[in-house]
C-alpha cells in the first residue's frame, strides 16, 4: 500500500513539473482575462487544499479533467495542504475575480475564523460558485487491535490515565470536522487524549495501521484500509449506516448525539461577476454528472449533494453561523482580536 502510494504521489508530481506550474500564489498576465460572455483564453487553476494522491485530491482531478472539456480550456489542480484544509483561502484572497483561479471550499474556513486568528473571512473573499458533495467520517483502529467499540475507546481512554499516559488519537488536522467530533465525545466523558494531526488521510490510515497511533478518525478515504483487512471501522458519523459498510453503526445509533459530514464545493475570488459564476457552474456542473466522477466520489462513500450558486451562497453563510455556535459549545472560541 505504501508503494502504492508514494508511484501516485511521483506521478502526480511528474505530471505537475512537466506543465511548469508552482505551487505558488501567482497573478494572471496582464491582457489574459476571460472575455465578458465567460470564454477562457488560457488554462483555469482549480486550488486543492489537501496532499496528492487522497481521496477528495483525486476525485477533484477526474472532476478538473471532465470540466476541461465542458468550459472549452485545461482546467489545472494544484494542491496547498496544510492547516486543516484551509490554506487556500489566503490563494483566493489574492486572486484576481477574472475567473482563472478557483478552490476547493471544504467546512473547515467556516470553523478556522473562530479557532485561529486569520486574515481573511469565508463570506467576505468568497463567490460560491456550486456545492458538489459531503465527506462523511469514521473512527478506526488497527485490524489486531483489542479495541472493537467505541466504549471501547473510552474504556482504552480510562486505562491510558490509570497507567499515567493518555491515548493516542489521530486526525486530518487541528480544527477539523474529526478533530471537533473527538473534542465533543472525550469532553463530555472528561477524558484526555493526545491529538495526533495529519495533513492527509493516506498518512493518517498508515499511522494507524502501523500502530504508531491507537485510534484514527477521519473520512472514509480509510475505505482501502479497511476493505484490505488492515484497518477495523468502529462507527460512522453519517445520518445513516453506510451503503459500503451497512454492518457498522453511526454515532447517532449508539445515542451518542452527534451527527457530523463536511459538505463541500467551489469558490472563486471575491467580485467574481455573475457571467463568470454562471460559467464556472455550468462547467463543473456538466462534469459532476460524469460516471466517471461519480466513480471516483463512490471510492470515498461520497454522493452528489448539488446546490448552484444562490443556494449554496446561504448554505456558506448559515455554516459559517454554526460554526460559531459549535465552537462556543466547546470551548474553542480563541481569544482576543
Amino acid at each position: 500500500m505504501r508503494d502504492a502510494l508514494e508511484l501516485l504521489h511521483n506521478r502526480i508530481r511528474r505530471r505537475t513539473l512537466l506543465r511548469g506550474t508552482a505551487a505558488s500564489i501567482t497573478l494572471p498576465a496582464a491582457g489574459a482575462r476571460a472575455q465578458p460572455d465567460g470564454h477562457f483564453t488560457r488554462p483555469i487553476t482549480l486550488w486543492i487544499p489537501w496532499p496528492a494522491g487522497g481521496g477528495t485530491d483525486l476525485a477533484m482531478r477526474v472532476l478538473a479533467e471532465a470540466a476541461s472539456h465542458h468550459l472549452g480550456q485545461k482546467v489545472l489542480t494544484e494542491n496547498r495542504s496544510g492547516a486543516g484544509g484551509t490554506l487556500c483561502m489566503p490563494v483566493l484572497q489574492q486572486a484576481a475575480p477574472d475567473g482563472y483561479t478557483i478552490a476547493q471550499l471544504p467546512q473547515t474556513i467556516f470553523r478556522a475564523p473562530y479557532t485561529q486568528k486569520v486574515l481573511w473571512d469565508p463570506i467576505r473573499d468568497v463567490t460560491p460558485i456550486l456545492q458538489l458533495t459531503g465527506t462523511t467520517f469514521g473512527m478506526v483502529v488497527a485490524a489486531d487491535s483489542p479495541i472493537k467499540t467505541v466504549e471501547d475507546v473510552f474504556a482504552a481512554a480510562r486505562a491510558a490515565r490509570r497507567s499515567g499516559s493518555k491515548l493516542t488519537v489521530a486526525t486530518n488536522g487541528v480544527g477539523t470536522t474529526p478533530h471537533v467530533v473527538v473534542e465533543d465525545l472525550f469532553g463530555q466523558r472528561n477524558l484526555e487524549y493526545v491529538h495526533v494531526p495529519y495533513k492527509g488521510v493516506a498518512e493518517q490510515m498508515l499511522g494507524v495501521a502501523t500502530g504508531q497511533v491507537q485510534v484514527g478518525v477521519g473520512s472514509t478515504a480509510f475505505g482501502p484500509f479497511v476493505d484490505n483487512g488492515k484497518l477495523r471501522l468502529l462507527v460512522t458519523f453519517g445520518e445513516k449506516r453506510s451503503k459500503r459498510w451497512p454492518q457498522v453503526p453511526t454515532l447517532k445509533e449508539l445515542g451518542l448525539g452527534i451527527v457530523a459530514t463536511s459538505p463541500y464545493g467551489l469558490g472563486g475570488p471575491r467580485g467574481l461577476s455573475a457571467g463568470l459564476v454562471q460559467t464556472l457552474h455550468d462547467g463543473f456542473r456538466a462534469a459532476m454528472q460524469e460516471p466517471a466522477y461519480i466513480a471516483e466520489l463512490a471510492k470515498s462513500d461520497q454522493e452528489l449533494a448539488y446546490l448552484g450558486p444562490t443556494e449554496y451562497a446561504a448554505a456558506c453563510k448559515e455554516a459559517f453561523a454554526n460554526e460559531k455556535r459549535v465552537v462556543e459549545r466547546l470551548g474553542l472560541m480563541r481569544q482576543g482580536g
